[in-house]
């Protein structure tokens, strides 16, 4: 039986977020709440973030026509889609222009009582709970009403089932959000709860960096997942663009 996996396969993080400025501006201040007042699903680009995703868009066209992306997937936030469509408008797509498609399973992690909270003001808030995830760790740590990275990686194993089932050996590019490709690196890999850690500690996901993965066969005659690129920021310093790193969150901590 042949292979079941994309051809290959690009995680991009969402560009600056209008959540992102707010949220440094938040942490400078040392205030407690972040100061933006719509659900995170709501929460659009910056005029950076704008400009970021454009350079993406651009960075994608200029592939060779048989390199390029076929299949757009992207979270349902307004950040994503609105990264997704200009990459698109860019004539990033094989073919010409495409519509995205939109897969709720891709949003970011929620944050539960913990959302639009800094570190700080989550300390000062619910410092039993903050007490509980430093003991615990944020790998499983799930904030009342939230969600733990494992809880991500859950639904990011269906996601990747249904790219392997509707998209064999096309080329998919996914618009997603920082933890999101950092768990979906956790599965690609088959890492494990230390090893991604380690990796979030080394730096921030760039937004709109661009992580890919190509399929090859193993000495064993399965197809695996081979890195290719991470965390590329090529697109940005090509056009210019200042690279921007800010946890992609509405509260304080990832």
């Amino acid at each position: 039986m042949g292979q079941s996996w994309p051809k290959r396969l690009w995680l991009v993080r969402h560009g600056q977020s209008q959540g992102n400025v707010a949220r440094d501006a938040a942490d400078e201040s040392g205030a407690h709440e972040i100061d933006i007042h719509m659900r995170d699903v709501d929460v659009p680009l910056s005029d950076l973030g704008l400009k970021q995703a454009a350079a993406a868009g651009r960075y994608f066209a200029s592939l060779p026509p048989g390199d390029r992306p076929e299949i757009i997937l992207s979270s349902p936030y307004v950040r994503a889609r609105q990264t997704a469509e200009l990459i698109c408008k860019g004539g990033a797509l094989a073919g010409g222009p495409a519509q995205t498609i939109i897969d709720e399973r891709l949003r970011e992690r929620e944050f539960g009582i913990f959302d639009r909270l800094t570190t700080a003001g989550i300390r000062a808030r619910f410092p039993e709970e903050a007490a509980h995830r430093q003991r615990l760790g944020k790998f499983y740590h799930r904030p009342p009403g939230g969600e733990s990275w494992a809880d991500v990686i859950l639904r990011l194993r269906s996601v990747l089932n249904t790219i392997n089932l509707q998209y064999c050996d096309r080329r998919v590019l996914v618009v997603c959000h920082q933890v999101v490709v950092l768990c979906m690196r956790y599965i690609l890999d088959r890492l494990d709860e230390a090893e991604i850690l380690d990796i979030d500690r080394q730096a921030e996901i760039l937004n709109c960096g661009i992580c890919a993965y190509d399929f090859d066969t193993s000495t064993d005659g399965l197809c695996v997942p081979v890195l290719e690129q991470w965390n590329h920021g090529a697109p940005l310093e090509e056009d210019g663009a200042p690279k921007t790193s800010a946890p992609d969150t509405m509260a304080g901590t990832r």
